[in-house]
């Protein structure tokens, strides 16, 4: 078995002998061991301590890393992406500017309709590897755990294509990836005018065969007045409730949806989006199990009011932190950037954005046994940072790129 020693890390931050949820206050606790060191064996974390009491100075590891200077803590777990897509849109980045708003765009066949005819288009081959491209880039700046959503096909084939690719993508790459079914990301044009046409189209012939290749851990649906309502939202998570998978909902983006209510109601994992929260919204939520999941920079992408974190936080309320990596409203997976804004525009702690970003973000995809923390035994996804002067330097220096390296499963990449 390799051992490997990491030794004179300036700060380890991160550290957990307990896995739970964190809510309200417990957000702004994130444990940390100064001048510290790990100890790895072959993919797991085996030991961590301070170079103080270090008592392993005889054992022979297989490696020794010296991390002086420089803060270590686990990888990013991104739970709310749609990195498969087949293209940009910067076309559309163009109207926005112009002053076009996301449903004029939509309504004009572009937005997520745009990309499901490019996606409809492309092979399975070039789709799978633009998308391992994203996912390299992703976890060179951090990422170690992430979840894909499909939503761009709005056919059989495509979402198939779409969740074949994510699951090839889970057997490719040493990242935890988890899939989710999102066909209910909008109407495709020729069920503009037959809701209910569609739904059967998700629920008869796309889930049992998703059931039965096993290409999906979650459901999700678009549940937003002009999407899906909560009507419609309720049906087609039941049925993906029927076949096993887990419901996450995309709720409030642009109106009190109901898809909090909702997404409470169901037990969903995750309510995502939430950029209209009124104090109903926020206290059911506290109340619940349910996380709610904030994708700063698709709001900053649009233009659009941030997500009341304090509010939340201060209700009670468990907050993870997302990328919403899609090419429509927030083309980049830099989690870096997430943190950063959730500090600079939501007015959250840089404890209580790397909490978010980290173990919260492993519960919000279902990975928190295996990543989100320096835990003895989960795997060893760390992030090594440059030498820089304190933890909140992350969020402050947000134009820099402040990882040095990056550890995946024991490994750098």
């Amino acid at each position: 078995m390799a051992s490997t020693l990491i030794k004179n890390i300036k700060l380890l931050a991160g550290v957990r002998d307990d896995n739970f949820l964190l809510k309200g206050k417990q957000m702004a606790k994130l444990s940390t061991i100064d001048d510290a060191f790990l100890i790895l064996q072959d993919e797991s974390i085996a030991a961590y301590g301070r170079m103080y009491d270090f008592v392993y100075r005889n054992s022979d590891f297989s490696r020794q890393v010296d991390a002086k200077g420089q803060i270590v803590l686990p990888t990013w777990c991104d739970s709310h992406t749609h990195l498969v897509f087949p293209g940009s849109r910067e076309t559309e980045f163009i109207d926005k500017i112009k002053g076009a708003s996301y449903a004029e765009i939509a309504a004009k066949g572009g937005g997520i309709l745009n990309s499901a005819k490019k996606l409809n288009e492309i092979s399975e081959y070039e789709l799978f590897h633009l998308a391992c491209d994203r996912l390299d880039e992703i976890s060179k700046l951090g990422t170690g755990a992430v979840e894909i959503k499909s939503g761009y096909g709005l056919s059989v084939e495509g979402e198939l294509k779409m969740l074949r690719v994510i699951k090839k993508l889970k057997e490719k790459s040493h990242v935890s990836i988890k899939a989710t079914f999102l066909g209910a990301h909008a109407y495709p044009l020729e069920y503009k005018d037959n809701h209910q046409g569609y739904i059967d189209l998700i629920i008869e012939q796309m889930l049992p065969v998703i059931a039965h290749e096993k290409l999906a851990d979650y459901i999700d649906v678009f549940c937003e007045n002009g999407f899906f309502s909560p009507e419609e939202t309720e049906t087609i998570c039941k049925a993906g409730i029927r076949y096993g998978l887990k419901p996450k909902i995309h709720a409030n983006q642009l109106s009190l949806s109901g898809g909090v209510q909702l997404g409470v109601k169901l037990g969903a994992v995750s309510v995502d989006h939430l950029e209209t929260m009124n104090e109903e919204t926020i206290n059911m939520l506290a109340d619940s199990d349910t996380i709610g999941t904030l994708l700063p920079t698709a709001a900053f992408f649009l233009r659009m009011p941030f997500q009341p974190a304090r509010k939340l936080i201060d209700a009670g309320c468990a907050v993870a932190l997302a990328s919403d990596y899609n090419p429509g409203s927030s083309p980049s997976g830099n989690m870096n950037l997430v943190i950063a804004m959730s500090c600079i525009q939501m007015k959250m702690s840089p404890e209580e954005a790397i909490n978010a970003a980290t173990i919260n973000g492993a519960y919000a995809m279902g990975v928190e046994r295996e990543v989100g923390s320096i835990t003895v035994g989960k795997k060893a996804n760390l992030i090594f940072t440059k030498p820089i002067p304190s933890l909140a330097y992350l969020p402050y220096a947000f134009g820099s790129n402040l990882v040095d390296k990056v550890m995946i499963q024991g490994s750098f990449i």
